[in-house]
């Protein structure tokens, strides 16, 4: 058995399940707390002189191995070309978008670095997975380097056209890197078409009907692996004595009133600032909702050093203030916004107390807060999940109510009929969705690409082994025509 090791660009020892983290770190902490294995990556630390060695440390049956960084490639690196190009491109925001040539210099000198000093704690019968945007030149180092075991790569993100890749400058070198891995796995179907067209138009590649790529003399698998979560552990968080406590006191300061609630870090593509439209034209359109319904928007801060997020933020601060200004009430007060961060099982008794989940995004590459706003309902009073079209989510979760994220009208008209939706059919549409959620949890997300890497290992193996067999065997009936002459 391969010991897994796992590299992503920020690596978060989390000793406690109510800790709130995102969607790759709760994915990680899943896959290694049940394979055990090496977790690595950056530290979260900027300092003058990082180590030359990364600190290991370890927790159960995880190692983790960090490295800190230093001022000027945090913030080329990470805020500039991580999060003001390949973010902002990935989500489809062109606009967004600012390259910088340090910037590259420096994603390519971070990742080369971050290889070294992993090459040396590696065993030579490890199985390496890779994940996300900041690190897509990671194995293409280790291969540089003589690692031959296999690495694989998961895009969290969305993947965009290729008519939008290839406005970066660089796109020929970066997405080349992605040939390096022996598997690179997607959120949606969507996303792998549009990598697939990418080496297609782009590399002159080929790519078979079962997602085997031919290009620039390589051959590697791609498909379809969309994240889950731990959806019994997430069930089971919704029953906690914190989850109902915090439902009880949530429900207390309603006052018989129905909840909306909406989990977003703070981020451009999460529809932030349309959400909030939306239901300001509810109240203008429904005006039997007013003092009837609140919103709770929890927006925990992010990237704050990036322009566009502490513009966002203060765009936020503005519309919500503007929002409870023209309806509010002395004894009411439309929206609840929080700028905060909340753990799991409070989130959890949020999620159970409400009517509504607003779950909106420009474009999302899966968003679990949905998956985890279904897993948290009350099984004999569930809520309504409202949906982005443009999330991954939505391909799984085709039972909640899919709206365009753009359309505020559309938006506004999928809350009311959330709010008016009979009880038999709010249970028949969550039951659904639930069962989707365990049948495709985290470990089925961990396993399938797990298992799906070793097999493409293996059938390369074989392959070069049958092929050097072959040249071994001419190499002889060569040598002994030539004798014989």
């Amino acid at each position: 058995m391969k010991r897994l090791v796992i590299v992503s660009n920020r690596v978060m020892p989390v000793t406690s399940k109510k800790v709130m983290v995102g969607g790759l770190a709760a994915g990680v902490l899943a896959a290694l707390r049940e394979s055990g294995g090496v977790w690595f990556g950056w530290s979260g630390n900027v300092s003058e002189s990082p180590a030359a060695e990364p600190v290991l440390t370890s927790q159960g049956r995880i190692s983790y191995l960090t490295c800190d960084l230093n001022a000027r490639d945090y913030d080329q690196y990470y805020n500039g070309f991580a999060n003001q190009n390949l973010w902002p491109l990935f989500h489809y925001r062109l606009d967004l978008t600012n390259f910088e040539r340090d910037w590259y210099e420096s994603y390519r000198r971070v990742n080369q670095d971050m290889a070294h000093k992993l090459l040396p704690y590696l065993t030579g019968d490890d199985l390496i997975w890779v994940h996300d945007y900041h690190m897509i030149p990671f194995g293409e180092e280790l291969r540089h380097m003589g690692v031959a075991d296999p690495i694989g790569f998961f895009v969290h993100t969305p993947f965009p056209p290729a008519d939008l890749l290839i406005t970066l400058p660089c796109h020929e070198n970066l997405f080349r890197s992605l040939l390096s891995y022996d598997l690179v796995g997607f959120q949606t179907a969507n996303d792998l078409r549009n990598f697939h067209d990418y080496i297609s138009r782009e590399t002159g590649g080929t790519v078979d009907p079962d997602g085997t790529v031919h290009a620039h003399g390589r051959i590697m698998q791609s498909g379809v692996f969309p994240i889950g979560i731990d959806t019994e552990d997430f069930v089971a968080l919704g029953e906690t004595h914190e989850a109902q406590r915090q439902a009880q006191r949530l429900a207390q300061s309603l006052i018989g009133r129905d909840l909306i609630v909406g989990v977003d870090r703070t981020d451009y593509s999460k529809g932030l600032l349309t959400r909030l439209r939306a239901f300001e034209l509810l109240l203008e359109t429904y005006p039997i909702d007013r003092s009837r319904v609140h919103l709770l928007q929890v927006t925990p801060p992010s990237r704050e050093a990036v322009p566009e997020y502490a513009r966002m933020e203060r765009e936020l601060d503005a519309l919500s203030g503007h929002i409870n200004g023209r309806f509010a009430e002395f004894d009411w007060v439309p929206i609840r916004y929080i700028h905060r961060a909340y753990n799991r099982r409070e989130l959890a008794g949020f999620f159970r107390v409400s009517r509504v989940g607003l779950v909106t995004p420009s474009r999302d590459g899966m968003n679990l807060v949905a998956k985890e706003y279904v897993a948290a309902q009350d099984p004999d009073n569930p809520g309504v999940l409202v949906l982005s079209r443009f999330a991954g989510a939505a391909r799984q979760m085709d039972r909640a109510l899919v709206v365009n994220p753009f359309d505020v009208y559309a938006i506004s008209e999928a809350i009311q009929e959330a709010l008016e939706m009979p009880l038999d059919e709010r249970k028949g549409r969550w039951s659904e969705m639930l069962e989707d959620l365990r049948r495709e949890d985290i470990d089925h997300w961990r396993e399938s690409f797990v298992s799906k890497l070793v097999a493409v290992n293996r059938k390369q193996a074989a392959g070069a082994a049958g092929a050097a067999g072959a040249a071994g065997a001419l190499r002889a009936v060569g040598g002994g025509k030539k004798r014989a002459g």
